[in-house]
């Protein structure tokens, strides 16, 4: 059973901080459609809702954006996708200073698909010149060789240079996918050269900004840069990353529960969520930055019924702080589209399986 009175605070809290101009709208409120006619500022994100593309993620399998993704996405009522890439997907012969135009354009096609279907395109380095998150690390640091952000900032160039104009409505960028534990100093050198480099070509666009620390404690000092800023949403890691082979020790994992307890003292539950992940984050939004979870969800090892009972509890503190959510992913072992889960009773959809049971949870939010 909730703890009403814990649950009082949370909203009290959370509709003070909007009083006080720092939030979005609330719980009743609206998503705004990705094609409204007004721009969007950083200080103010809609609390757009969606997913995360995969199709040019890692350079080793690279795809064409498939159209029926787009439709499905718009069909189910949601707004939002993020493409998460790899810059070796544009380049030619492993030349990080060269540019593929037949490959650009497969990213120009998916943002032309966005606007087809009403629905915004986030694009998003997950891998830099000079930093990724995953294996195999870059040859040159992103945090340390000024060469390696001199070859970032040209690639975000091209980008503002290639959707200059283009409405923030329809067009953001997300500058690094999960930056490491660098001090806060280092990463606003590096988010400071990158916005400036985009600016220089279209001093309007909407940029967001992961938080610190692989986007989970939020940078205050980059609210000086007038840039939005992404959290994520797979705390505690025991749930959302249950068995992912890229994970060492996963498989250790006892198998885990909602809430979740670890040992004797460590907790987790909604009221935990909302003190480490949700009130920070409004110390931000109070400085003027908007603020979505740009990632989130839980692999198809978690237990289908633990992962849908945390999910809610994330998607009601995430709709209630007013923050839009894209899940990791559409299609694939975090989505709700051939997931590949033992314990869920799929969907025939279109020759492809469909969690229904999940879809309905994220469409209640």
């Amino acid at each position: 059973m909730p703890d009403l009175n814990a649950d009082m605070t949370r909203r009290r809290f959370l509709r003070a901080i909007a009083a006080a101009g720092g939030g979005v709208a609330l719980s009743g409120a609206t998503p705004v459609p990705a094609a409204v006619p007004s721009d969007i500022t950083f200080a103010k994100l809609p609390r757009w809702r969606g997913f995360n593309l995969l199709e040019k993620f890692n350079h080793e399998w690279p795809a064409a954006f498939r159209e029926s993704d787009f439709q499905w996405i718009s069909e189910f009522g949601f707004d939002f996708v993020r493409l998460p890439m790899s810059y070796r997907c544009w380049i030619d012969n492993g030349d990080w200073r060269t540019f593929n135009e037949s490959a650009l354009k497969e990213i120009d096609k998916a943002v032309e698909l966005g606007r087809k279907y009403a629905i915004h395109t986030c694009i998003n380095f997950h891998r830099a010149p000079g930093y990724c998150v995953n294996p195999p690390k870059e040859s040159a640091s992103l945090w340390d060789s000024a060469e390696a952000l001199e070859v970032c900032a040209s690639h975000w160039k091209t980008f503002a240079k290639r959707y200059q104009g283009q409405p923030n409505s329809q067009v953001s960028f997300n500058l690094l996918n999960e930056p490491p534990d660098v001090p806060e100093e280092n990463y606003y050198k590096v988010v400071e050269r990158l916005v400036e480099a985009i600016r220089g070509e279209d001093p309007r666009r909407l940029i967001i900004a992961d938080g610190r620390r692989w986007g989970t404690i939020p940078c205050l000092s980059l609210a000086n840069l007038k840039v939005a800023q992404a959290a994520r949403g797979y705390e505690p890691m025991r749930i959302s990353h249950h068995k992912a082979a890229w994970i060492p020790g996963s498989d250790q994992w006892p198998e885990p529960t909602w809430p979740l307890k670890i040992g004797d003292n460590d907790v987790w539950d909604q009221d935990r969520l909302f003190r480490d992940r949700i009130k920070p984050w409004k110390e931000l939004e109070a400085k003027g930055s908007g603020i979505m979870v740009g990632e989130c969800g839980a692999h198809n090892q978690t237990p289908h019924e633990v992962a849908l009972k945390w999910m809610d509890a994330n998607l009601e503190l995430w709709k209630d702080a007013g923050w839009g959510f894209a899940l990791w992913n559409f299609r694939g072992s975090f989505g709700i589209v051939d997931s590949e889960r033992k314990d869920v009773r799929y969907e025939d959809f279109r020759g492809h399986k469909l969690d229904r049971e999940f879809l309905t949870l994220l469409g209640k939010y």
